[in-house]
């Protein structure tokens, strides 16, 4: 009798050892884990602002978040999707808002973006950017160079807050940071703005010969008047000490473009 009742208070024992060692994992878990209205809650309190009000949040259990709706600006569907990054709890962004905004046509955003482009960041070396424009469809895609990130990243925000842009696409090449990179700009920019036949091109910020320099390498751009003026830019910039090479890429107005090589 006596071994039947140790032997009844030990499967007792047992199984309730066992129901809370099975518990507590489910416990642990229910309290770690963060629920997904939880989520999206946060995510919408990051996104409480008038330009951001037609934008829809939900999270699945894996703690991916999908934003539907619309926006007014790239920038603001670029700007929610960072906020949504940063809120604790989410995973990854499926970022599905349109841009909606004014329609404007390719043409009309391609000269519009040109024209900012060309006088972004005077004062702060645009002479040595190079960038490229491409719209399709409200597409905008960036490309070519820039002599520092922040002029870079200018460029990005001003496609970015212009009214007819739906999507951007970043492919600008930055230019390595050297001194002896640095020297040489400046030394290329002497060398062809001190030519007389060549200086007027320093009158117009928005229209320079543009000068890009990768590793002692140099690129020249930009849409100079004649194939004289094509021709002595490049003899200028090849007379520079610790020219390796020299690529022209300036247009002569009024003639086919060049394909780059």
């Amino acid at each position: 009798m006596l071994r039947t009742i140790s032997r009844l208070k030990l499967f007792l024992f047992a199984a309730l050892f066992l129901g809370v060692v099975l518990a507590l994992p489910q416990e642990s878990l229910a309290a770690a884990a963060p629920q997904d209205q939880d989520v999206a809650g946060a995510i919408r309190a990051k996104l409480d602002k008038s330009q951001f009000k037609d934008i829809r949040v939900s999270v699945d259990a894996n703690g991916v978040a999908t934003l539907t709706g619309s926006v007014s600006l790239f920038e603001y569907k670029q700007d929610a999707d960072n906020k949504t990054h940063k809120v604790k709890g989410v995973t990854a962004v499926r970022n599905e808002i349109e841009v909606a905004g004014p329609s404007v046509s390719d043409s009309q955003l391609r000269k519009t973006l040109s024209e900012k482009l060309a006088y972004d960041r005077v004062g702060y070396g645009n002479v040595f950017d190079a960038i490229t424009l491409n719209v399709e469809r409200g597409v905008v895609t960036l490309g070519g160079h820039s002599h520092d990130y922040p002029n870079r990243d200018s460029a990005v925000a001003v496609a970015a807050t212009t009214p007819g842009v739906k999507e951007l696409i970043d492919e600008i090449s930055v230019d390595p940071a050297s001194p002896m990179d640095d020297r040489i700009r400046i030394e290329v920019a002497r060398a062809v703005y001190g030519d007389s036949a060549l200086s007027r091109y320093a009158i117009d910020p928005a229209k320079p010969i543009r000068i890009s320099v990768q590793n002692g390498h140099v690129e020249l751009y930009g849409v100079v008047d004649s194939k004289g003026d094509k021709t002595i830019a490049e003899l200028r910039a090849n007379s520079v000490p610790g020219v390796f090479s020299v690529k022209d890429y300036l247009e002569v107005a009024g003639q086919p473009t060049e394909k780059q090589q």
